[in-house]
């Protein structure tokens, strides 16, 4: 849902604590595309004068970007972490 109301522009109706609200799923997605997503639409946050969720977004994106995934999920997913993860 949230790709559809980034793609259709829909997202621009909001207001900006809305968006906020509207693009976490990017965030909290374990797919880099999402990630770099995330980083795009909360960067035009950013540039609004929101920039608190800037700050969370680079720290979830450099954790896919490292890991691939979001290690603190592993148990509940039944993964096995790796070392470097631990």
């Amino acid at each position: 849902m949230a790709k559809r109301l980034v793609g259709e522009g829909r997202d621009r109706r909001l207001a900006p604590i809305e968006r906020w609200f509207a693009y976490l799923p990017f965030e909290h997605s374990e797919s880099i595309d999402d990630q770099r997503e995330s980083l795009r639409l909360f960067g035009e946050l950013a540039g609004e004068g929101l920039t608190e969720p800037l700050v969370w977004a680079r720290k979830h994106h450099d954790v896919i970007a490292r890991f691939g995934r979001y290690p603190h999920r592993n148990a509940l997913l039944g993964r096995a972490s790796t070392a470097e993860e631990i």
